[in-house]
């Protein structure tokens, strides 16, 4: 079983805080479908239609949230319009779940010492992190770092970054942000990875409170495994300018196993069982995704709650997920000692494995 000696207060990082944002307006899957449907049925083959109709009434997804106020107007925004509107509502969205995350840690924005923002969906120069500086009032000579293509697994290396800054600093305050505008990148046509992504993907962001005083999670380890040569199975590429979302069919089996052997890798740092972890927080994919980690892991369905109810509230919001799915852990009660193990996958290809516990 796990040493403590190895991780003492003076050597640990903490997860005081969690805060998980998303734009007001939601769409049932039905609605979306509907106007997919109405703005590209005429190029859309029937074999797409009958795909559409599909994907979008699958039962594990209820609603998605979309940093927009017509939905509608997703479907014919140039690439200009596209990326002004990452920038401002990437902004807008960080920064709400940056200020709720210190306000839930009883720390002031003068305290804070580092941040780091992930997020695959835009990019823009200098990155999201001086604009969060700058709406927040954050000290000018303060670490900050962005993080890019990561994709959905981004906020663990993330946190990753974020925990060796703390540790070098010597203490303080550092804010891990995930950051995701996925209808910033929407396109539409007959390829499946396309008709897959939009029946998925939402928008959203998460913020944690890095502290080294013990409070909420402790942060006792990570793992991290890559399968580089796998890299075409999930990943954005660049067609006539614009970013495509390429997903293979491959993809459960080939997430299975790499978040298998993440897994392993990360429990035998602390000689844990499966069995030995009372709490999952795995980032949602989608349905057959859950599905072939849940088995490749051995993970009991009944941990698997969570995991699946930000699916179905939120969709797939690429990085931030993970952080929903933690927060919702957190809410519904983790006792003291307890193990959670937070678990996300993606573009690489790639997964990442957090080992938590909860403090007294």
């Amino acid at each position: 079983m796990h040493d403590a000696s190895r991780n003492t207060p003076h050597n640990s990082a903490y997860i005081a805080s969690i805060a998980c944002v998303v734009p007001p307006g939601s769409t049932d899957q039905a609605f979306a479908a509907e106007l997919v449907r109405k703005h590209f049925g005429p190029g859309l083959t029937p074999r797409s239609l009958g795909l559409i109709r599909a994907t979008f009434s699958h039962p594990s997804i209820r609603k998605r949230h979309f940093a927009i106020d017509d939905p509608a107007c997703i479907m014919n925004e140039s690439p200009d319009q596209q990326i002004a509107r990452f920038t401002g509502k990437s902004i807008e969205l960080a920064g709400q779940a940056v200020t709720r995350a210190l306000e839930q840690a009883g720390v002031s924005a003068q305290e804070v010492t580092g941040l780091v923002v992930n997020t695959c969906t835009g990019y823009i120069c200098p990155g999201i992190s001086t604009y969060l500086m700058e709406r927040l009032g954050l000290s000018r000579s303060i670490r900050v770092y962005d993080m890019v293509g990561s994709g959905c697994g981004g906020a663990i290396p993330n946190l990753q970054v974020a925990e060796s800054m703390l540790k070098t600093n010597g203490g303080g305050v550092v804010v891990s942000v995930a950051v995701e505008i996925c209808s910033s990148v929407f396109r539409m046509g007959n390829d499946l990875d396309l008709i897959l992504s939009n029946a998925l993907f939402g928008d959203g962001a998460a913020a944690a409170v890095l502290v080294r005083e013990p409070a909420g999670l402790e942060l006792v380890a990570s793992a991290g495994r890559y399968v580089p040569e796998q890299r075409d199975a999930i990943r954005f590429v660049h067609k006539e300018g614009q970013l495509h979302n390429q997903l293979s069919l491959r993809l459960p089996e080939l997430v299975k196993k790499c978040a298998a052997e993440v897994v392993a890798d990360l429990l035998a740092q602390h000689d844990l069982k499966t069995d030995d972890i009372s709490h999952w927080a795995l980032h949602t994919g989608g349905e057959k995704i859950i599905n072939a980690v849940r088995d490749g892991i051995g993970i009991p369905e009944e941990r698997l709650r969570a995991t699946r109810e930000i699916l179905a509230e939120y969709g797939n919001m690429s990085s931030p997920t993970v952080l929903f799915v933690l927060k919702d852990i957190l809410q519904n009660g983790i006792s003291a000692g307890e193990w959670c193990v937070m678990l996300a996958y993606g573009a690489g290809l790639s997964a990442h494995a957090c080992l938590l516990r909860k403090t007294g």
